[in-house]
């Protein structure tokens, strides 16, 4: 579901490319090649995937779960805990691309219990600051590594 969602994403930045060129009376142009963005203090990708994909003007986020890049292991205890590692990742991902929260335009959180919503939500607000990305919240029955949390994010990419 989230490989068709990013593909739809990336489809439609590269169609308005497109009509934008149209429109200013050129052919379209051949749209840069995609980026791969990585960063060591961010969990490696535990699949065929990358941490982060530079497309069409944005950067889109892999989804995140809270687990330490340095031992690898899943971080336990509270939702907050959980919480605030994934930022921690997702920031070091952010990062590396030359972002920050700030340039954050979409979210999609991913949890495994309903309960978890309020703690998560002032973690999220807390690490998100004064920005307010479009975001959705998702309710779901399992999450890699028994994960309680999961979040990816979009973000607007600097020229």
């Amino acid at each position: 579901m989230k490989k068709a969602a990013l593909r739809f994403l990336v489809l439609a930045a590269l169609v308005a490319f497109s009509a934008e060129s149209f429109a200013q009376g050129s052919p379209p142009a051949t749209p840069p090649p995609m980026k791969y963005v990585t960063s060591d203090s961010a969990p490696k990708a535990i699949g065929p995937y990358s941490q982060a994909v530079v497309a069409g003007g944005f950067l889109f986020a892999s989804g995140q779960i809270p687990i330490d890049p340095k031992t690898g292991d899943l971080v336990g205890g509270t939702i907050e805990q959980s919480t605030e590692r994934v930022f921690d990742n997702l920031e070091a991902v952010l990062k590396a691309a030359g972002l920050g929260f700030a340039d954050v335009v979409k979210t999609t959180v991913y949890l495994t219990k309903g309960d978890d919503f309020a703690a998560m939500n002032k973690v999220y607000a807390k690490r998100m600051g004064e920005n307010k990305p479009a975001r959705s919240t998702l309710f779901v029955a399992g999450l890699p590594k028994g994960s309680p949390i999961e979040i990816d994010l979009i973000a607007l990419a600097k020229k």
